[in-house]
């Protein structure tokens, strides 16, 4: 449809939560054809195949005279081995070969601190909109820096509002800008000297300033979350679509392939219509909207796609295709299906990963670490199977590795959620430890802590993760220890729930004197006091951090003494009941 002189017309393309899912990913369907289910595997979605999709749109929009837009809702960082081989290198190439228009900052960019989002920030070649993310006052003694790149759409401490970009020209222009999680600190790593705003006053000032400024139609970029999405626009007038990331949600009916149903595409809040497009580069969201003169839009149709390959196959493997005449009709049914669109493979962007990157990941995903003999189970809190297997281990990793570096470490704690599955007997790779069982690329850090807090700290873990006289975040704050011992006794007040805490020195378990200065080691995210280690802040002085993820002291410890695994155990006693 041609632009007219009442309203402005624009097709926008979105994707979120892409967690560096690169390669396609094999999805499992669940069909029901002529009465008969079938559960068919087919390669869905990566990045090569969004670049297909969004030219086809691209290409449209320009035939029918409107604007392009394609943005990233935030969290492109972590998740797969080439952002824990690479870190944000990858995440720089792959998004530039996207030729998106902007991005939003999600909180996993900020697992490490800031430094890998300024590196990655004066590599891109479009803008990162992070709103409510104040650099004023950011140390200029930092070796990269974010609030003197221009790419970065941050905080505008003088006008008070987020900085925005701008799209068309004239009564077409659409402003675009970016805010993400206020409380970033409790779920990420931001520097301390860059603090977050509260999200929803940024929205209201900023809206208000492009109104002032003469534009009235607007397009959020969120990474808040589905539900606080809504909330906002139910609270601010004046935004005509917010693409949202961070929780995941892939809003349409998919639930005749097995996926689920959600909310429908385009949830209308006053007058605000919220989009968001799933996870890990399985689909792309687009829609046509139709903005009138007085910035409110008029029009809005579009859906999410899965993105998917013409083939189904008979197991995960990929190797062998279904021939029989269910699956050719299963294969029928999912090509023609109105939320899937069948994609080939962009040639040039899948070229920047098969060529620069993919052979490094190939030969860590055969590089085996050790053979594990048995079943190893994890669980977060202990149940009646006993308690995690796996994590004291990873705790021990920790432990090992700084030891091996001349860290005076005495004992290791780790939340259970940072160990992400159980590992099942027979080789156990690299890729399996960096990409599945400790994806997240975390850093460990050394401190000195005295014995009450390391009493502190266990209880507000356990009472976070059991909701015990709390409203606790989750079940993954459960703490897993190394050269730690302790009883949790649910029932006594609060700040006496830890008994009999002992410490292994010196070849035997000793009490743990309260008054006394430890050493200990854990991981970043708990170190910041997150999920029920507030006691963290009790430190007298500042965690020191090594340059070595989880995941690298993991696959250091099964190298050095791979025998550990025949000795797991966890001595801890949890008694939730009494």
């Amino acid at each position: 449809m041609k632009n007219t002189d009442k309203t402005t017309s624009i097709t926008l393309a979105h994707i979120n939560d892409t967690h560096s899912y690169f390669e396609p990913t094999s999805l499992q369907l669940h069909l029901n054809i002529d009465g008969e289910s079938l559960s068919p595997f087919v390669s869905a979605g990566g990045f090569a195949r969004i670049a297909t999709r969004v030219a086809q749109l691209r290409s449209d929009a320009e035939r029918m005279q409107k604007q392009f837009v394609f943005v990233h809702a935030g969290d492109c960082f972590q998740g797969t081995l080439y952002f824990s081989l690479f870190k944000g290198k990858v995440n720089v190439d792959m998004l530039n070969a996207l030729n998106i228009d902007a991005m939003a900052l999600g909180n996993h960019e900020l697992d490490m601190g800031n430094e890998p989002v300024a590196r990655f920030a004066k590599r891109i070649q479009f803008p990162l909109l992070a709103g409510n993310w104040d650099l004023a006052n950011e140390g200029v003694d930092k070796a990269h820096t974010l609030k003197d790149n221009p790419q970065v759409k941050a905080y505008n401490t003088a006008a008070q509002c987020a900085r925005w970009i701008v799209k068309g020209k004239g009564q077409d222009s659409v402003a675009l800008f970016g805010v993400s999680i206020d409380k970033m600190a409790d779920i990420a790593n931001p520097d301390s000297d860059t603090p977050f705003l509260n999200a929803l006053e940024v929205v209201q000032q900023t809206v208000k300033a492009i109104q002032a400024s003469g534009i009235n139609k607007i397009i959020l970029i969120s990474h808040l979350g589905y539900d606080q999405d809504l909330e906002l626009a139910a609270q601010v007038d004046g935004i005509g679509v917010v693409v949202g990331g961070h929780s995941h949600v892939l809003q349409g009916d998919f639930s005749d392939l097995g996926l689920g149903v959600q909310d429908a595409y385009g949830q209308e809040v006053n007058g605000t219509y919220v989009v968001q497009a799933g996870y890990y580069a399985l689909a792309l969201g687009h829609c046509d909207i139709e903005f009138n003169q007085t910035g409110r839009v008029v029009r809005f149709q579009g859906q999410n796609e899965l993105l998917l390959g013409r083939r189904l196959f008979l197991d995960a493997s990929m190797n062998q295709a279904g021939l029989d005449e269910r699956y050719l009709k299963a294969c029928d049914y999912v090509n023609q299906h109105p939320l899937v669109s069948v994609c080939k493979k962009d040639p040039d962007v899948h070229a920047v990963l098969s060529q620069k990157y993919m052979p490094q990941v190939r030969e860590m995903q055969q590089q085996e670490v050790v053979q594990i003999p048995k079943p190893l189970r994890h669980v977060r809190i202990p149940d009646e199977h006993g308690p995690s297997q796996v994590a004291p281990l990873v705790a021990r990793g920790f432990y090992e590795s700084m030891r091996k570096r001349g860290y005076p470490v005495q004992f290791a704690i780790h939340n259970a959620g940072g160990v992400r599955t159980s590992i099942q007997a027979g080789p156990l790779t690299t890729a399996d430890i960096v990409g599945q069982l400790l994806p997240f690329a975390i850093p460990v850090g050394v401190y000195q802590i005295k014995g009450q807090t390391i009493a502190s700290l266990l209880e507000g873990a356990i009472n976070n993760a059991t909701n015990n006289g709390m409203v606790g975040t989750g079940s993954g704050s459960y703490p897993y220890t190394h050269n730690l011992k302790f009883e949790y006794h649910a029932h006594l007040p609060k700040g006496h729930r830890i008994r009999q805490l002992r410490i292994f020195e010196n070849g035997q378990w000793q009490p743990v004197d309260i008054l006394r200065n430890y050493y200990g080691v854990s991981s970043a995210y708990t170190i910041k006091g997150k999920e029920g280690y507030d006691a963290f802040s009790e430190l007298e002085e500042p965690a020191k951090m090594s340059n070595l993820t989880m995941a690298d002291t993991f696959v250091e410890l099964l190298t050095d003494k791979p025998k550990v695994i025949d000795k797991t155990v966890s001595y801890n006693f949890f008694n939730e009941k009494e």
